[in-house]
């Protein structure tokens, strides 16, 4: 089954690749390796904000982290041109969780983007991670995740 299907079988529609806001490029291939910007947390309804340990949950934050997820995959089919199905491999993400100093559970907020990863992929979904807290991020967004994968 292609990627793409089975995130139709999901419910999960790609959006478009969101364009840079500043001076930097979505993404940077070098050999078979893609290295994607940070994706802010946003649905159709815009940017997901708030604070995990004060405004937000960790149900929500890691809601909040599937969308960074659905947004790394976005980036990724515009670097294979629109074919999904040329990605080999989720190598590692690295995740920012806006939290409160007293805030410990950035793990467990970062699995939206995890779990939905290996749903969407499979083995081919299973990363190395690093879900770090961050005192504030742009625009009050709850999590940005970057991420590194492979291409065929």
């Amino acid at each position: 089954m292609s990627i793409e299907n089975k995130l139709a079988d999901m419910g999960v529609v790609l959006p478009d690749a969101s364009t840079p806001a500043a001076n930097y490029v979505p993404f940077v291939q070098v050999g078979d390796i893609i290295y994607v910007s940070g994706q802010i947390s946003r649905d159709s309804n815009g940017l997901i904000t708030g604070k995990l340990g004060d405004s937000m949950d960790v149900a929500a934050g890691a809601a909040a982290a599937r969308t960074c997820g659905i947004g790394l995959l976005a980036q990724v089919r515009a670097a294979c041109d629109g074919d999904l199905d040329r990605l080999v491999r989720v190598i590692k993400l690295t995740a920012f969780v806006n939290s409160t100093a007293d805030f410990t559970d950035q793990p467990k907020v970062v699995n939206g983007a995890s779990d939905f990863l290996v749903e969407a992929l499979g083995e081919a979904g299973r990363h190395a991670r690093s879900a770090v807290s961050a005192a504030s991020l742009p625009l009050g967004v709850s999590v940005e995740i970057e991420g590194i994968f492979q291409i065929r």
